[in-house]
């Protein structure tokens, strides 16, 4: 009788999921934050089918950069479980859907719609918009790169404004950042990932900070201008900053997925997108200038 085959590693998409699983599960037992928040959203429970579709499509192996945002806005990831989720771009580029359930309770001035809410962030059409403008084909742009949530929940007041995990209170800010940190640590080493591009400071911070404690200084953390409308920087000009940022750092090639995913080299000439091109903006709840908004 032959021998029975060996069992088959898992998928990095199917080891990403599980970590984050893992990671709602740690989140839901700590205490809520109180005031200012009166209304927690938690995309990776009731928007979980369409992120796991993105998963699944786009992350079939290991990533060389991870792009990486704060946490879900109401009107990006919270609706389409994807980071920086802009309806439009998930729906007509990325061509990721799924159901979409209705949290409980639920903010009466921020429903989740799923893929048919009417309203768009500037964040999610910034980044989407840039990226597609780059890889008309998402697959080159995921050939090496992959797009990831620091915290993966959204926190409302009882305006329906968005608060930022830096503004709760430290009593509750600790422990959710501390869970967040070892989770990030867990999605680099799925991944294999060799440079995390922080969209706006805190991001930046926390990147570094998890690293440096799991002993991952060889992992570079670089910087980039967040997206978000309440960061003065970003209406300026983002795309171009964005796009001579990544030149500087030598990796806009591996953002166009050329080569064999290695940092470094000049990414100059034909490949960087018209002058004239367009980039859809719309409204997005986001965080304090410079520090960086929401997804």
């Amino acid at each position: 009788m032959g021998q029975p085959f060996p069992p088959q590693p898992m998928a990095v998409a199917e080891r990403l999921l599980l970590l984050e699983r893992e990671q709602s599960r740690a989140l839901r037992a700590l205490r809520a934050p109180g005031p200012p928040v009166t209304h927690v959203y938690r995309p990776l429970e009731h928007a979980w089918e369409p992120h796991c579709r993105f998963v699944r499509r786009y992350c079939r192996g290991p990533k060389r950069v991870l792009f990486l945002g704060m946490n879900p806005g109401p009107f990006g990831m919270n609706q389409t479980g994807v980071p920086f989720g802009e309806v439009r771009h998930v729906r007509e580029w990325l061509r990721v859907e799924g159901a979409v359930q209705r949290p409980h309770p639920e903010h009466p001035k921020r429903p989740v719609l799923g893929l048919s809410c009417g309203r768009s962030e500037v964040s999610g059409a910034r980044f989407w918009g840039l990226i597609r403008r780059l890889c008309p084909d998402p697959q080159r742009f995921f050939t090496h790169c992959f797009v990831h949530n620091h915290c993966p929940l959204l926190f409302l007041s009882a305006s329906g404004r968005n608060v930022p995990p830096s503004d709760l209170p430290p009593q509750h800010r600790g422990p959710l950042l501390a869970l967040c940190d070892r989770a990030l640590v867990g999605a680099v080493r799925v991944l294999s990932v060799r440079m995390v591009l922080a969209l706006g400071r805190f991001a930046e911070r926390r990147a570094r900070r998890a690293l440096d404690a799991a002993g991952m200084g060889g992992v570079r953390v670089e910087g980039l201008p967040h997206p978000s409308p309440r960061n003065p920087r970003a209406n300026r000009g983002w795309e171009e900053m964005v796009l001579s940022r990544l030149r500087e750092l030598g990796v806009l090639e591996v953002v166009l997925g050329n080569g064999d995913g290695r940092e470094g080299g000049d990414s100059a000439g034909s490949t960087e997108p018209g002058a004239g091109d367009a980039v859809e903006h719309q409204e997005e709840g986001g965080g304090s200038s410079g520090m960086g908004g929401s997804q």
